[in-house]
């Protein structure tokens, strides 16, 4: 009997509190290889990504340009390589668009911001800006794709999924890459796959459209008594283990969906207290705008996010995103829009910067803030939206040694393009691998006959950003 289970009949045996978790959920809870941890002493331990999906228009929230006012109406030739991509032609000219909104100077650092983000610009002193960002694609599929896997079409391991395999996870009973509401669109699953790395490094999703909760599915069952429950489990995983054995040859998936039954089960005894936020004192829920219809979705999803990485999560991601054909941040022809956006997110983003420092996690807490690219600063359609811009745009970092305060690179007078302290997103994973501790060039697994990394064959570290 042993012999001939079927892995359906397993997971229908799986009915004590995680199968549906151990069925989604592959993150792995080991490191790899001991030759690629910490390759170079690690400023930061951990990231948040706080990814803002559909491209928020640099030039109208943190890369003020006063040009865009001087010229707004004018015609301007543009060498835009979506344009070319659509009509074939060079330098078409466009009509320059001042911004909607004010920018001001904050903090003893003076960077400048757009009312957009108010609550943001109170933490810009905790800021380090890259104004030079450029990147590969034109629309949002592949350059989401890009963003978290380094390749515009192939199918490449995920940002998280390459630091869970280069260093682990800090906590064995949690997955050590978690994915908060991801879109299913514009690459979808990939966006948090493991590729051909084990399955194990998958990374978990928590939560997704509006409609779901961010909770867990199954991770605990009031029917069956916690000695009920253990027995069942380990003779689940006797028969897993059983078949392994019985097989002879490894099979990555199967060994890390029972792996992944392994956590599952020992993520019963700390997951419900870590996802209760709930828990937490009114002033600290009034400080992520939990309290408030307009900033409650993602301040829960960043608060979340806070607790998760206090108990030891290596890489989260917070999806800011609404699942549409058109995604959040993509105005090309209402770009009013902007507002609704950044009131949605800018108070839970500056609750989560001024609550990672109160509690010391900032030290070795990455926050890494960004789209898959920039705008325009030319009108598009009806004239009040922008297009995409891969050229030229801005991410921001804070904490984890980065340096405080600071603004590294810069666009042309319009925004549109990267000129100087260019930031290619190659640049910027390597970057981020360095400051965990991780040589990108030496991350590498071997598949099909070569050894890939994130960044393939490109990539360098850009020492300025760091303290």
């Amino acid at each position: 009997m042993l012999s001939t289970i079927s892995r359906r009949a397993a997971l229908q045996l799986a009915g004590c509190g995680f199968g549906a978790l151990a069925a989604q959920a592959m993150a792995g809870n080991s490191a790899a290889a001991d030759e690629l941890v910490s390759h170079i002493a690690p400023r930061a331990k951990r990231i948040i990504f706080l990814f803002m999906q559909g491209g928020v228009s640099h030039i109208d929230s943190f890369d003020y340009k006063p040009a865009l006012a001087r010229t707004d109406g004018n015609k301007q030739a543009f060498d835009d390589a979506r344009q070319l991509a659509k009509t074939g032609k060079r330098g078409t000219e466009h009509r320059v668009m001042k911004s909607p909104w004010r920018f001001q100077q904050y903090g003893a650092s003076g960077q400048w911001v757009s009312e957009l983000f108010p609550e943001t610009a109170q933490h810009v002193d905790k800021l380090c800006f890259l104004h030079g960002m450029h990147t590969e694609g034109v629309a949002h599929g592949p350059s989401t794709l890009f963003l978290h896997c380094g390749s515009t079409n192939f199918i490449r391991p995920s940002f998280g999924s390459w630091v869970l395999y280069g260093l682990g996870t800090e906590n064995a009973n949690l997955p050590g890459f978690i994915s908060i509401a991801p879109s299913v669109g514009n690459g979808g699953p990939r966006n948090y796959g493991s590729a051909f790395l084990p399955a194990k490094f998958q990374g978990t999703r928590i939560g997704g459209t509006a409609k779901e909760k961010l909770e867990i599915e199954s991770l605990q069952r009031s029917d069956l008594s916690p000695a009920e429950q253990q027995s069942q489990f380990r003779l689940l995983q006797e028969l897993n283990r059983t078949q392994i054995a019985r097989r002879g040859v490894r099979d990555t998936e199967f060994e890390a969906l029972v792996d992944s039954y392994d956590l599952a089960w020992r993520m019963q005894g700390i997951a419900p207290e870590i996802m209760n936020i709930e828990s937490e004192s009114a002033a600290t829920q009034t400080l992520y705008g939990i309290d408030r219809p307009e900033t409650k979705g993602y301040g829960q999803k960043c608060l979340l996010a806070r607790r998760l990485c206090e108990a030891g999560v290596r890489f989260i991601q917070v999806n800011y995103g609404d699942n549409s054909a058109n995604p959040a941040w993509d105005q090309h022809s209402n770009l009013p829009k902007h507002a609704d956006h950044a009131a949605a997110v800018d108070r839970p983003i500056a609750g989560l910067l001024a609550d990672l420092q109160q509690r010391g996690l900032l030290e070795d807490t990455i926050v890494w803030w960004g789209g898959e690219f920039g705008r325009t600063p030319y009108a598009q359609e009806n004239g009040t939206g922008r297009d995409h811009n891969p050229g030229g745009f801005t991410v921001w970092l804070a904490g984890g040694g980065v340096k405080a305060g600071y603004a590294h690179g810069e666009t042309d007078e319009f925004g549109f393009r990267a000129i100087q302290g260019k930031v290619h997103m190659h640049d910027l994973h390597a970057s981020l691998l360095h400051a965990l501790g991780l040589d990108h060039e030496r991350l590498t697994f071997k598949h099909a006959g070569r050894d890939f990394r994130l960044t393939d064959v490109y990539g360098r570290v850009v020492k300025e950003i760091f303290a």
